[in-house]
């Protein structure tokens, strides 16, 4: 299979230098912005669960972003950035789900019985979860977590980026999110899996639109239409997920048979919404993108 730097050699790559230099800068600029949300997320002077929400939203940006120029980085500092930031996320992912988990039993049709069952499930969910100063804490660790590794990161970067870094990283992003879609026909965690790819991609499309104009927008308003189809689905399983830690016996096992018969056609709907956007093949899609961004610098369609 060709890869994309193959893809962008067949495609007169002369075109696709001349502002090579600006792509470093642009990408330790984006990693560099949302690391700086991430931080303000963690300063907030508001509802806690909003800022857990912008500090994940901010550090899944900045490791989309990383994979975009994974192959060009030692694999040491790669790793350890790649790392920092899913810890960091994951630090308060207990907190998301519990601030997330009340709103979707309330979405959900039960009987009586289930709603009680889901009730107590909250209860539970809730006396888990750290306590708010704990996770003041694990935010403003992160967000310096995230901040130290954007110094490594330029500091390993090379010189120049070549476009066919970013292409071979978008187009490997897009192969594992394809690869999910296919594998979560029925299967929960590829389709939680597929929902995670779909993101990453989504914020990478966001940062080469800029540079590839309409065609490239097109790519990630369409994406951006099957990650909307993905969210529902994603909150039931969140839910199905803490009904298992948090009940027992025949009262959970009824409640996620429940939550089974809400989530199935809610997981075929997003999966046919994704079929003509993930159509394509890797090869693909890496020689539309190199059409797209051929000779343009940023902001020159906008």
């Amino acid at each position: 299979m060709a890869t994309a730097s193959e893809v962008v050699s067949k495609s007169n790559s002369s075109r696709l230098t001349s502002d090579e230099p600006d792509l470093r800068a642009a990408i330790i600029d984006e990693i560099r912005v949302a690391a700086r949300a991430a931080r303000d997320a963690s300063a907030h002077h508001g509802k806690q669960a909003k800022a857990v929400h912008e500090f994940r939203k901010a550090l899944r940006r900045a490791r989309a972003v990383l994979a975009l120029v994974q192959d060009a980085l030692p694999r040491d500092a790669r790793k350890a950035a790649r790392e920092a930031l899913r810890d960091a996320r994951r630090a308060v992912g207990a907190a998301r789900d519990q601030a997330v988990a009340p709103e979707t039993v309330g979405r959900l049709a039960l009987s009586d019985a289930d709603r009680d069952t889901a009730h107590a499930v909250l209860d539970a969910a809730t006396a888990a979860v750290a306590p708010a100063p704990e996770i003041e804490m694990a935010l403003a660790e992160g967000a310096a977590r995230a901040a130290a590794e954007v110094e490594v990161v330029e500091a390993a970067m090379p010189a120049d980026i070549a476009w066919a870094t970013l292409i071979d990283g978008l187009a490997a992003e897009y192969r594992r999110a394809r690869r999910a879609r296919r594998d979560a026909k029925g299967d929960r965690r590829a389709f939680h899996s597929w929902r995670r790819r779909s993101k990453e991609l989504l914020h990478q499309l966001d940062l080469l639109a800029r540079y590839g104009g309409d065609k490239l927008t097109a790519m990630r308003d369409e994406l951006s239409v099957v990650v909307d189809t993905q969210t529902d689905a994603v909150d039931l399983l969140m839910l199905r997920d803490l009904v298992r830690a948090h009940a027992e016996g025949e009262a959970r096992d009824h409640l996620i048979d429940t939550i089974d018969g809400q989530l199935r056609p809610l997981m075929k709907a997003s999966r046919r919404a994704g079929r003509e956007p993930f159509r394509r093949k890797p090869a693909q899609v890496a020689r539309r993108v190199s059409r797209a961004v051929r000779g343009l610098a940023p902001d020159a369609e906008a």
